[in-house]
């Protein structure tokens, strides 16, 4: 069946305007003039769309779309301001859900100086029952004394290697701990989720990213269990998009986990909508909690750069053994010693006489060393990073720059890397930030927040919104191997497409994230 979508102007990013555009079979089969030669009445139906713009569907190439999805059955305490107010939003969810842990999140960090929450805090609600809150930043937890209790955090407990504990000033846990290897304490107490409770999270968060005008992401935190939730929810017609998924290692377990993570790509295999070809690294932690692997120390801390979770001889040991196996290598790296890290790496593989087109992709990249800029496009390396994040926002203004001083209007030199010949795709991190993209899009191009007259953070760094959206979108696909369906619009792609009742490029780029996607189509077919 055909469909034509007459009058409104098309858009994708690199190519000239054209009018009119004819869908069949989920394909796009022509553009412009053309379009109209082609379309036979007798096989579908001509829309009048004259005054709309359509462009290609979003991508999101960085994304944890299950965690987003398990958060949002917790308590509602994103965006909430002061401690008084996320504590009666866990008091009301604890009165509606009067058994078990507490999990939810995320709150915001930079409300209280330093980050660090008290447990005693949480014990208003119950001291009874564990709390655990997630912060915005993903690398921090909050919890109350009972969690502490279950997960035996006593005042003799150590810092795990790449983790924090805060502490009191008797040395006792206060409740916040950072990066994996320490929040890992707490969240392997917390009773598995049911299979069945896990796809509804997941199938929740993929019609959430569809109705954002996304439709394909990269899911970039995939432990063990979870490919098989994603293969559940797709044999049981529950995801709205594709989803490339990427298998997480860490310096401890990369070796016995490899066999695994082979079987459970094999899983995938013959399912077009999900591919499972891709290994996350977490290099180091994040700024905002002082835990980002840095070339100097931390102005807040003297003598003290951070976290390098991996030792350079470990990370690139793990970067080899799967690249060699085919894999994507895909590297969560912050501060510019974690970058350079990551780059030596890659720079090893790219020798190795395997000669794959490997794409790697090294994620959030927010500080980068002078002499490492040029060598992410030497190295043929993706830099996917998150527009939401390039204005200064709370985090960076309470938290950071505290921290990093003057390097922290160095952050996320996204003009430089254009200018540098860099491949740079976008992603949400969501649900770090929202999903999005239209909240996003503009920021780059404004740099400030969605909706501010503030003048521009780091001016010099800002970009045109075509390029930002070709980073949302034919970039996204170039890093998920989906070019050739994904991402543009072209005759004999798929028919991933948004409609607008007003063309983006004639607004305030300040404007954009008020914008309304009025339509949304998926391989041809209406599906918003």
């Amino acid at each position: 069946m055909q469909e034509f979508l007459d009058g409104a102007i098309i858009y994708s990013p690199g190519l000239p305007a054209r009018t009119g555009i004819l869908l069949e079979d989920g394909l796009i089969k022509a553009i412009g003039p053309k379009a109209s030669t082609l379309f036979d009445p007798s096989q579908g139906t001509r829309r009048d769309l004259t005054g709309s713009f359509i462009a290609p569907a979003f991508g999101d190439g960085h994304a944890h779309p299950l965690f987003a999805g398990r958060e949002a059955a917790g308590p509602k305490i994103t965006g909430l301001s002061t401690v008084a107010a996320i504590i009666e939003e866990v008091r009301r969810f604890a009165d509606e859900h009067p058994d078990g842990w507490i999990v939810g999140g995320a709150y915001e960090a930079a409300i209280i100086e330093s980050g660090d929450f008290d447990a005693q805090w949480l014990d208003q609600v119950s001291s009874d029952r564990p709390i655990l809150l997630h912060a915005v930043d993903h690398h921090t937890i909050w919890v109350n004394s009972k969690a502490l209790e279950l997960a035996g955090i006593t005042s003799t407990t150590k810092d795990p290697a790449g983790g924090t504990i805060a502490r009191r000033s008797d040395g006792s846990p206060k409740g916040t701990l950072r990066e994996p290897q320490s929040m890992d304490l707490v969240l392997s107490k917390i009773p598995a989720r049911t299979i069945d409770d896990d796809v509804e999270a997941l199938a929740f968060a993929s019609r959430r990213l569809l109705e954002q005008g996304v439709t394909f992401a990269t899911d970039s935190w995939v432990e063990p269990g979870m490919a098989q939730i994603y293969l559940r929810a797709h044999q049981r017609g529950k995801l709205a998009i594709d989803f490339n998924i990427s298998f997480l290692v860490s310096p401890e377990n990369w070796r016995v986990e490899s066999d695994r993570i082979i079987r459970e790509r094999a899983l995938f295999d013959g399912i077009d909508s999900i591919n499972a070809s891709s290994v996350k690294f977490l290099a180091d932690g994040a700024l905002s909690s002082g835990t980002a692997a840095l070339l100097e120390p931390y102005d807040d801390q003297p003598g003290f750069s951070g976290l390098m979770i991996w030792s350079d001889t470990e990370l690139a040991a793990a970067v080899a053994h799967f690249d060699s196996l085919g894999f994507q290598i895909h590297i969560h790296a912050i501060g510019d010693a974690s970058v350079r890290q990551s780059l030596d790496a890659i720079e090893g593989i790219q020798s190795s006489g395997n000669e794959s087109d490997k794409r790697p992709v090294i994620v959030h990249a927010q500080l980068i060393h002078e002499e490492d800029l040029p060598r992410f496009a030497s190295l043929g390396v993706i830099a996917n990073m998150q527009p939401l994040w390039m204005y200064l926002d709370p985090m960076n203004k309470e938290l950071i720059d505290p921290r990093i001083g003057k390097r922290n209007n160095l952050q996320y030199r996204l003009r430089d890397m254009v200018d540098a010949g860099v491949v740079i795709a976008y992603g949400s991190d969501w649900p770090v930030t929202s999903e999005n993209p239209l909240l996003a899009l503009a920021v780059p191009v404004h740099r400030s927040a969605p909706g501010s007259t503030d003048p521009a953070w780091s001016p010099e760094q800002v970009i045109t919104l075509e390029q930002s959206w070709g980073f949302y979108t034919t970039a996204v696909a170039h890093q998920n191997f989906r070019e050739t369906q994904l991402g543009s619009l072209e005759v004999g792609m798929r028919a991933d497409l948004l409609i607008f009742d007003q063309n983006p490029f004639l607004i305030d780029p300040r404007e954009i994230h008020r914008l309304q996607i009025s339509e949304i189509y998926k391989a041809g077919v209406r599906v918003i």
